[in-house]
């Protein structure tokens, strides 16, 4: 990332699932959002603090308990609006809570940085992606050399494969930061991607299913 944009991300390993969280701030503002709070709120709260920002949102990619399960803590401490996919359905959502739902190509803004929304089903009805300045936030849609697994309630291996195809639309120096450390480095750009992860060189739906179901 260019020294000069204002975008400032701290990634963190948490959990015993090996997600990775995310601060996503604005140097200019201080403003900052919490990607998937869970796990260790306090420490996600106290890295904010000592970074000196202030938390103003709650962004999220998708609504398993790994990436939700501390959300009820951070609003206890930052009551701020928590942005989820309006296709998340209500047994995801259900008591979750200060949710503001958004739409695919909907933009959200930390500070005066802004985020494109791009809607990735398959993983969940609801899963959902966050583009900035050339740094993707995929969630569980697309991880290094994997994606989402789709067999879960509200998966679709098939939609799965149209929301990667989505993806592989972008620059192929668009910077991957996946919601779990599931591949040999901790972000990657898209082409490489498109060179070492097999499921983005599935050439038709048939080969996708069956690298991902077989």
């Amino acid at each position: 990332m260019s020294s000069n944009s204002p975008l400032r991300i701290q990634q963190y390993e948490i959990g015993p699932l090996n997600n990775f969280l995310y601060l996503l701030g604005d140097e200019d503002t201080k403003e900052m959002a919490i990607v998937d709070p869970a796990w260790d709120v306090p420490f996600l709260c106290e890295e904010a603090k000592k970074l000196g920002f202030t938390i103003t949102k709650v962004f999220l990619t998708h609504t398993h308990p790994d990436h939700v399960n501390g959300l009820d803590e951070l609003l206890g401490r930052h009551n701020v609006p928590v942005y989820i996919s309006k296709h998340e359905p209500l047994f995801l959502r259900k008591n979750l809570k200060n949710l503001v739902d958004v739409n695919d190509k909907e933009q959200l803004k930390i500070g005066n940085i802004t985020f494109d929304v791009i809607h990735t089903p398959g993983h969940t009805p609801g899963g959902q992606c966050f583009l900035s300045q050339g740094h993707l936030f995929s969630g569980d849609t697309l991880f290094i050399d994997g994606c989402g697994r789709c067999d879960l309630p509200g998966g679709d291996a098939s939609v799965m494969y149209q929301s990667l195809r989505k993806l592989m639309t972008l620059p192929d120096a668009t910077i991957i930061h996946s919601g779990h450390n599931y591949g040999p480095v901790p972000t990657d750009t898209m082409g490489n991607q498109k060179r070492t992860n097999p499921y983005l060189q599935a050439n038709s739906l048939h080969e996708f299913l069956g690298e991902r179901m077989g």
